[in-house]
């Protein structure tokens, strides 16, 4: 006969202070714990790729220009044009690179923006610019 054989078949005992804990807050108890609170948020935030900013070189940077230079005098002909450009990461050294094709609604010389279809972008975020329906010249 074994130690516990007189108590192993008799019937759960009923508590008259405390309601019988359900199956899954009882499996709750056996749940893995996070011990690091944010670990797995860090964890993704470092492997999260990031770009780095491409320095333009004199030539490039003249080219830019001249293009917005053009499309100022051109602005309420709203030529569609593609402009890629560069987003600096709020958390990480570097950033991302976007695309944003369009009509050309405004060059905003004071605030340094083109405007595609009311999408705001910084002048100085620009890399390159092509226009999609006219000679460039």
């Amino acid at each position: 006969m074994g130690k516990y054989d007189d108590i192993l078949y008799l019937d759960h005992p009923i508590s008259k202070n405390h309601p019988r804990m359900s199956i899954y807050d009882r499996s709750a108890q056996f749940a893995p714990f996070a011990a690091l609170v944010g670990y797995e948020d860090k964890i993704k935030e470092t492997s999260r790729e990031v770009d780095s900013k491409i320095e333009l070189g004199i030539d490039k940077i003249e080219e830019i220009s001249k293009r917005v230079a053009y499309l100022s005098i051109h602005e309420k002909e709203h030529p569609t044009i593609n402009v890629i450009y560069f987003i600096k990461d709020k958390v990480k050294n570097g950033g991302k690179y976007y695309s944003q094709s369009g009509r050309l609604t405004k060059i905003d010389i004071t605030n340094k923006l083109i405007i595609i279809d009311n999408k705001k972008i910084k002048l100085n975020d620009i890399v390159d610019i092509d226009l999609l329906e006219s000679d460039y010249e």
